[in-house]
């Protein structure tokens, strides 16, 4: 990218810097979800027909953007900004686990979806996370991981496999 603004196209290059530096700038983090913002409380936590009663955990804000896009979940969201990882020095308190503790007690949600990302940190984050709220909130669910809607079984890894059986539901 940087090789083709360069040679061919330096006035994109500029306003893509500016841009960018304005962004830096002009960008924080939302003071109720940690989602990336503009203002003081980001557009999904200011829209009152949010479901109070559903928070969901995630590990970025493009995590917010992906499950946005996909639709069907109409809940809050609270942002770690990474998982856990002692090797890295990420620590609970990095991840802001108090404040999404405090989060929990203040508003009481019906149910804490854990929606991190399926490696070892995220489980391991998944798993700090609920032990963390299990007497502050009614039900704590994981994302299901599994075969991809579309996906074949034969080109499946067997991690995915194992997961997908392990989080199967009964259909009748």
């Amino acid at each position: 990218m940087a090789f083709h603004v360069l040679q061919k196209n330096r006035e994109g290059g500029q306003q893509l810097a500016e841009t960018l530096a304005s962004a830096v700038a002009e960008v924080g983090l939302c003071q109720d979800c940690r989602t990336l913002t503009e203002t003081a409380r980001c557009r999904l936590c200011a829209n009152g027909k949010r479901d109070d009663g559903l928070l969901c955990v995630v590990e970025s804000p493009a995590d917010i953007v992906a499950i946005e896009q996909a639709g069907g979940y109409s809940g809050r969201y609270f942002v770690l900004h990474g998982r856990l990882s002692p090797i890295d020095g990420v620590g609970p308190e990095e991840l802001g686990l108090a404040q999404l503790l405090a989060k929990v007690r203040e508003r009481k949600p019906e149910e804490v979806i854990l929606a991190t990302n399926p490696t070892v940190e995220g489980e391991a984050t998944a798993f700090y996370v609920s032990d963390l709220i299990k007497d502050e909130v009614g039900s704590i669910s994981r994302i299901a991981h599994g075969v991809p809607i579309g996906g074949e079984l034969e080109y499946v890894d067997g991690g995915t496999i194992v997961h997908a059986l392990q989080g199967r539901r009964r259909l009748s």
